[in-house]
């Protein structure tokens, strides 16, 4: 398990120990084992836990029954592979379709580390105070899917279900993956980095482009560059 600790930053000086944080995390590594695969903690600010796939049921039952974490805040996902099409705003040209996709090892994962391109995530917390853990785990690259936490917290089940719309995630045990925002027959994850804007696409970024005078401007002349200058 690795264990990293806080150290001074922009945000203040660093605090020495946090016992309650640390108390916390020694709670899920007792009963968790060797499926606590990861941990960060910023001493009085924050726990991130990271624990094996097969064990991220089991890791929302420890933290309702054995960490007092009784509080479900969220549950979802986040795809680390940088975009294959870059930032759209900083497009001044089309940008090409379909493009090459970054290397899988691109992908660099947030605290507590990771070994795949896609994470769940979920917060819970001590109810009236201010501790909250974020609990990780990888999703398989070649089968994404984790078992499900309504066993432990039935609020999971529609963040679970935009989880498995957005990303493509499969949850075991929840029998209940209509879609939320999008048709049923909709193709496609829009959250995974391959799935393109194809407004952007077509267009480049109108910030960039085609800008409209602000109020009380006129209008460039027919014929003029960006400068005002004859084009």
């Amino acid at each position: 398990m690795a264990d990293e600790t806080a150290t001074a930053t922009d945000e203040g000086p660093a605090v020495a120990s946090d016992d309650r944080r640390e108390a916390l995390l020694a709670v899920f590594s007792d009963h968790l084992g060797d499926a606590v695969v990861g941990s960060h903690l910023k001493p009085g600010k924050a726990l991130w836990i990271r624990v094996a796939t097969a064990a991220w049921a089991e890791a929302a039952l420890v933290a309702r029954d054995k960490a007092g974490l009784k509080w479900f805040d969220f549950l979802s996902a986040i795809d680390w592979l940088p975009s294959p099409y870059g930032r759209y705003e900083d497009s001044s040209v089309d940008v090409p379709f379909p493009p090459p996709m970054p290397e899988r090892s691109a992908a660099v994962p947030g605290y507590a580390g990771g070994d795949s391109r896609i994470q769940v995530l979920a917060s819970v917390a001590q109810a009236g105070t201010d501790l909250r853990v974020l609990l990780k785990a990888d999703v398989p690259d070649d089968d994404p899917r984790v078992p499900t936490w309504v066993r432990a917290y039935s609020g999971a089940a529609w963040h679970e279900r935009e989880a498995h719309e957005m990303f493509g995630i499969g949850f075991d045990g929840n029998v209940d993956l209509r879609h939320i925002y999008l048709p049923s027959e909709f193709e496609g994850h829009p959250l995974r980095k391959e799935f393109p804007l194809l407004a952007r696409v077509v267009k480049p970024w109108p910030g960039i482009v085609d800008v409209e005078p602000m109020p009380g401007e006129e209008p460039a002349p027919e014929g003029a560059d960006e400068t005002g200058g004859d084009a």
